[in-house]
């Protein structure tokens, strides 16, 4: 339901890595551009109850053109349906990690302090009693899934990290090291 451009993907670094969020229309299927992460929100936290139509846009029926087609020009990541919608005065902010793999999940306090888990969010809410009536569960850490089909292929092919890392190198008797794994080497 929401995208980034690659071309804006600066890993930790202040900057949300979404530069355009999109919600597909339930009955043809077309994508909308979502014009502010408040209506993306909304729409997403009630996706199961309540499927996002055209119609819902001003002006807009399922015969016009889609806003944005689902291509490999813009890397692509989905939310999860249902996910809540950030409590007030909060920010969700997400980050591309520089290999393309995942995105991490981070939410901006009103008073500017980035919290990056769960735990964090339940200990800044008891040391902070104006947010009382929060509590750390109101707050979604899950990231959305990256699109495979379309991550740049410098960094497809060049897999991530931990697709690296199960490459296995042993020593023959002769010294000589053999590589196992299916991954392409330049």
């Amino acid at each position: 339901m929401c995208f980034f451009t690659s071309l804006e993907v600066k890993p930790n670094v202040a900057k949300s890595s979404i530069d355009v969020y999109a919600a597909q229309c339930d009955q043809c299927k077309k994508w909308r551009v979502i014009h502010s992460e408040e209506e993306y929100e909304e729409i997403r936290s009630k996706i199961s109850t309540e499927p996002f139509y055209c119609n819902k846009k001003s002006g807009v029926t399922c015969d016009d053109a889609a806003d944005i087609e689902y291509s490999a020009s813009r890397t692509w990541v989905i939310d999860k349906p249902d996910l809540p919608k950030t409590p007030e005065g909060f920010r969700r902010h997400l980050v591309a990690r520089k290999d393309y793999s995942k995105l991490d999940t981070y939410f901006i306090t009103p008073k500017g302090k980035r919290l990056r888990s769960r735990n964090e969010m339940a200990a800044f809410l008891k040391q902070n009693r104006k947010y009382e009536g929060l509590s750390a569960s109101d707050f979604d850490f899950a990231p959305p899934k990256v699109m495979e089909d379309t991550v740049p292929e410098i960094f497809s092919k060049r897999g991530s990290d931990s697709v690296r890392k199960k490459i296995k190198m042993t020593k023959n008797e002769d010294k000589s090291a053999d590589i196992t794994g299916d991954e392409d080497f330049e």
